[in-house]
């Protein structure tokens, strides 16, 4: 269990939402405290359970450039270290004296759970909207990013007014991430990124370069890239050119800087101080990649 356990947080992402949830505590509180580095580790403790289940579910083989738990054990052992995860982080956020972040967080995650479900609803489903599109994200990807900055700043005894701002801009952030990621999903490098790449276009999931690009097509040209993007083998170069000349690659990464600019914005009623200034670097970062 310990050598899973400890296996698997190497695989964990960039610790972005407990980065967020204790730099608003910083941002409005000026102190983090011990409860909030609990729940600090909460948030990335069942980010990091999503992302071994999701490995299982795109039969990925590499993430940080390591082996995926399910590379280098199997399906049933990720899929429990997963479930430990999970329910580890929950018995952390009900040892604390408030039961709020338990609520909330158990309240992100079932949302990060439909996204996920509703995402798999549409697999080879390329009449999807850009609507439909974003409910998705915003629930699977954004559901926890927003939490971790509404916590963050209702554990600092912020007003209503300004925990409501801060919950959006993590929300705004978390989409921005996840449009620039299903673009790193087509056009970025295994050697650069250190994980699975892809794996959305051989799972035909139906991200907003794919979408975008549909719609913009002549009726010749979409029954082509349908084609492709029922067969694809991996991120198939004829398709990515095919979206490129569409302009659907350019316009996906202008929707994800506007949403990092939206988020930006939120930042204004911030007093000016060095937990604000990374927070704002990081409506850049999540946007400016490398792929």
């Amino acid at each position: 269990m310990d050598e899973l356990v400890r296996y698997g947080c190497l695989l964990g992402g960039k610790r972005l939402r407990p980065a967020l949830l204790l730099l608003t505590a910083q941002a409005l509180g000026g102190r983090v405290t011990a409860d909030q580095i609990t729940l600090a580790t909460v948030v990335e403790m069942i980010h990091t359970a999503t992302l071994v289940h999701d490995d299982v579910l795109d039969d990925a083989r590499m993430r940080r450039h390591l082996a995926t738990v399910n590379a280098r054990w199997d399906n049933e052992a990720s899929v429990l270290l997963g479930d430990f995860l999970f329910t580890h982080a929950f018995y952390l956020a009900s040892t604390l004296d408030s039961v709020i972040g338990c609520r909330l967080i158990g309240r992100a995650t079932n949302l990060v759970c439909e996204g996920e479900l509703r995402q798999k609803g549409t697999k080879g489903r390329f009449d999807v909207s850009e609507a439909e599109y974003f409910e998705i994200i915003a629930a699977k990807t954004a559901a926890l990013t927003a939490v971790s900055c509404e916590l963050g700043a209702l554990t600092s005894g912020a007003d209503e007014s300004l925990v409501r701002d801060m919950e959006h801009f993590g929300r705004e952030l978390g989409i921005a991430f996840q449009i620039a990621d299903d673009l790193l999903d087509v056009l970025g490098e295994e050697q650069v990124t250190g994980k699975s790449l892809g794996t959305d276009l051989e799972k035909q999931k139906p991200t907003l370069p794919v979408i975008r690009g549909l719609a913009r097509a002549e009726p010749a040209e979409r029954q082509r890239l349908l084609k492709m993007l029922q067969a694809p083998q991996g991120a198939n170069g004829a398709l990515v050119a095919c979206l490129q000349r569409l302009g659907a690659i350019d316009e996906t990464r202008q929707q994800a800087s506007e949403y990092a600019r939206r988020a930006r914005q939120r930042l204004q009623r911030l007093e000016a101080t060095p937990a604000r200034d990374v927070l704002t670097m990081l409506c850049e970062f999540v946007v400016s990649r490398p792929m």
